[in-house]
């Protein structure tokens, strides 16, 4: 098999793969090359490696700027860059500082962790990308970048791109699951939602696509660990939604801190220049992530900050995040020749032609808006669309018997559980500066829902102490109600960075809980919240009806409420498969389907001996209070060549009592291929609105572009022959196809 060699170069002329092609060309800015070469000809190597430096500020409780080492740096022009340091009055001083001590005044930029919101939090990435609503999900990034920016923020280190299909590890709750179409899409909704049309636009900021790459596949699903796998499954599904995000305009990129293939990402130039520079076409710059380039010498590769500076920056690395490495050593390699100093110059550009685009150079101070610090944070409108936003990102697991809704006539509900007025961890992790005094736990919402009812709160137990001294407590509040509403899962704490977990069943004594109260025989509805999938058998054998909420955000309880008791009918569908225990991982839909598939009548087939194959929950699942029914499939035609299209049509039905939103899926397989290939592919999905006892015609439209992949010697596009189209509303739709490439 031909591999490495001269796969760069043959990539560089294919253009099928969605998202595959150089980043898509800005327009020439003549006056903007002219400024940024003449200001790099007055710099001095000094002021130049400056501009490549990034430090960490720290802020006090009142949010006050904490007195820095490196404020003495912003004087001195050694500092390009800050994060963590925000409001109006602190961004003024800092940039106040460079402009007015610095010989060539370049303006710094502000960066934080905007994750899922600034001051109105909205649910963890995760959680949204369950909603399958790509307008919402832009529009959620939208209002996070309108209210960082007003408070003197121009950069956020998002959106992450990371494909997981591994819920051990904690950081799953940032990305958007274990498919690279749907992640495709989502990335380059956030993209265009923190970067706006018009980045001289004051409410917009820079996006930062993370972690590059393949951040997400670490062995034993433990974070920072390394990551080893096949260049085609790099290619395939780990690199696209990186690249979406590229070719939507990204204007920068953040190393990952695992290895890849026994290479760091800091140190990699197969990413950082081969791939992300001259097969995409990035021209942003990019970014280390915390303290990575000093990572170098723990991970082996490098001997110290020399060895480490030289390594990273002549691999492609344009800032260095925390490390200062490059601040003592990158002068003292260019003056011994190690490094040319035009690879400095190169990075520099990159890094002022960003803080060019977003206007700095023309008023420094054009994010300092006391006005807007004033105005625009948590504002009506930014509230409802984060309670809209919970609400289509729940996922409806389970409602045996329709559980659900609630009538809103019961006299008295229960309300159980260590997350039912949790108020600190409804936010969830990498809550930027929400506030989570002001959120809305379960326990408000169903107050504010049903004022008449009497509801009763018995915390029961909590997330993850072993003591039951509370159960009796929850159990006589139980017996008196006509309902339990039983809110189990997570804290924040335990999804996110460092927060890898080898048991992903209910923490604590929880599930000890739940069984006590099932004891009672009241119904009980579940509501999880969690920023991973979690194995919740006993729970889905024994509980009618469970929702899950995730962490959903400032407005989480109104939200659940509202969904509880039929005021929104969910829609969600989860972007990530439920294992049913932690032996299966990695579990996920597109597997490949072996030599000897699944058989439960042979033994010598891919199977588990004390655990079926099949998930808890498959990729694509969720429920709705509607019932939707699928015709079969119309196909445009029964066959095509490499310049045709397909049109592939479905009339979906609702044939329930309620209106709802269905997300539609489609899903393609090649049966005959050079390389075995996955068993389904989701290729494409809309999410329609349909009243009740109406129907509506769906339309996807399929070309050669969708049917490549890398073939056997590693060239990339489609076979011909036959394919097998799946549609419906998860990864196991039943309603099938077949066509012909010709």
């Amino acid at each position: 098999m031909k591999y490495l060699a001269a796969l760069s170069i043959i990539l560089l002329f294919l253009n099928f793969l969605p998202g595959c092609s150089p980043q898509k060309p800005q327009p020439a800015d003549q006056e903007m090359e002219r400024f940024i070469e003449e200001l790099i000809a007055k710099m001095t190597l000094e002021e130049k490696i400056g501009q490549m430096t990034l430090f960490a500020g720290q802020m006090d409780q009142t949010g006050a700027l904490i007195q820095a080492d490196f404020e003495e740096d912003v004087k001195l022009g050694r500092v390009g860059a800050i994060f963590n340091v925000y409001g109006e009055k602190n961004v003024r001083r800092l940039q106040e500082s460079a402009i007015n001590n610095t010989r060539l005044k370049i303006p710094l930029l502000f960066g934080l962790d905007v994750i899922h919101g600034y001051r109105t939090i909205f649910p963890v990435p995760l959680a949204e990308s369950a909603s399958w609503d790509i307008e919402l999900i832009e529009k959620s990034a939208r209002i996070a970048a309108r209210e960082a920016s007003a408070e003197g923020l121009n950069w956020t280190f998002a959106p992450m791109c990371d494909i997981s299909r591994d819920p051990r590890w904690g950081r799953v709750v940032e990305g958007a699951g274990e498919d690279p179409f749907l992640a495709s899409a989502i990335a380059r909704a956030r993209v265009r939602g923190f970067q706006g049309d018009d980045l001289s636009d004051k409410t917009t900021i820079a996006a930062c696509v993370k972690h590059f790459a393949a951040y997400g596949a670490p062995q034993a699903g433990r974070d920072y660990h390394s990551v080893d796998m096949s260049e085609r499954t790099l290619r395939e599904v780990y690199l696209p939604p990186y690249q979406a995000a590229v070719d939507e305009g990204a204007l920068t990129i953040m190393t990952a801190f695992n290895d890849l293939n026994g290479i760091p990402a800091t140190a990699n130039k197969f990413l950082l220049t081969q791939i992300l520079r001259e097969e995409w076409g990035f021209n942003g710059f990019v970014v280390t992530d915390y303290t990575s380039i000093h990572e170098l010498v723990p991970h082996g590769v490098a001997s110290g900050e020399l060895d480490a500076s030289e390594i990273s920056v002549k691999a492609g690395v344009d800032m260095d995040m925390q490390a200062g490495y490059f601040q003592a050593a990158l002068a003292h390699l260019v003056n011994l020749g190690a490094v040319d100093e035009n690879l400095i110059n190169d990075a520099v550009s990159r890094i002022l032609k960003v803080k060019y685009q977003l206007g700095l150079f023309e008023d420094p101070f054009r994010y300092c808006s006391p006005e807007r610090e004033q105005n625009d944070l948590m504002t009506p409108e930014h509230l409802e669309i984060a309670r809209e936003m919970a609400r289509k990102s729940m996922v409806l697991l389970k409602n045996e018997n329709a559980v659900l809704p609630l009538r809103k006539d019961l006299k008295t509900i229960a309300v159980i559980g260590p997350l039912a007025d949790s108020r600190r961890d409804m936010l969830g992790s990498w809550a930027a500066t929400g506030d989570w005094t002001k959120a809305v736990t379960l326990l408000d919402g169903l107050k504010e829902k049903l004022p008449a009812t009497q509801i009763i709160n018995a915390k029961g137990c909590d997330i993850e102490a072993d003591s039951k001294e509370h159960f009796e407590g929850a159990i006589s509040a139980a017996k008196k109600a006509d309902v339990v509403i039983l809110a189990l899962g997570e804290a924040a704490w335990m999804s996110g960075e460092a927060a890898s977990r080898t048991d992903l069943g209910l923490p604590g004594v929880q599930q000890e809980l739940a069984e006590a109260l099932h004891k009672t025989g009241k119904p009980i509805v579940v509501v999880l919240m969690n920023g991973r999938p979690l194995a919740i058998n006993w729970i889905d054998e024994n509980i009618p009806a469970i929702l899950e909420a995730w962490f959903p955000g400032t407005m989480g309880g109104h939200a659940i409420a509202d969904v509880l008791f039929g005021d929104y009918n969910p829609s969600g569908k989860l972007p990530m498969t439920f294992p049913r225990n932690v032996g299966q991982i990695p579990i996920f839909y597109s597997e490949k389907n072996t030599g000897r598939p699944y058989d439960p009548e042979s033994k010598f087939t891919t199977q588990y001996l004390d655990s079926p194959n099949d998930p808890l929950y498959v990729f694509g699942h969720g429920l709705s209070y509607a019932t939707f029914d699928y015709s079969d499939i119309t196909l445009g035609a029964d066959k095509i060549s490499e310049t045709e299209t397909l049109t592939v049509s479905i009339l979906v039905s609702n044939t329930g009592n309620y209106d709802g939103e269905e997300v539609v899926q489609l899903y393609l397989h090649d049966p005959l291929a050079s390389v075995a290939r996955p068993v389904r592919e989701l290729k494409g999905f809309r999410k329609v609105f349909i009243q009740a006892g109406k129907s509506v015609e769906v339309t996807f439209s399929l070309d050669a572009n969708d049917l490549a992949f890398y073939r056997q010697d590693m060239t990339f596009g489609p076979e011909k022959g036959e394919y097998r189209i799946f549609i419906g509303g998860n990864s196991l739709a039943d309603k099938s196809a077949v066509f012909r490439l010709e």
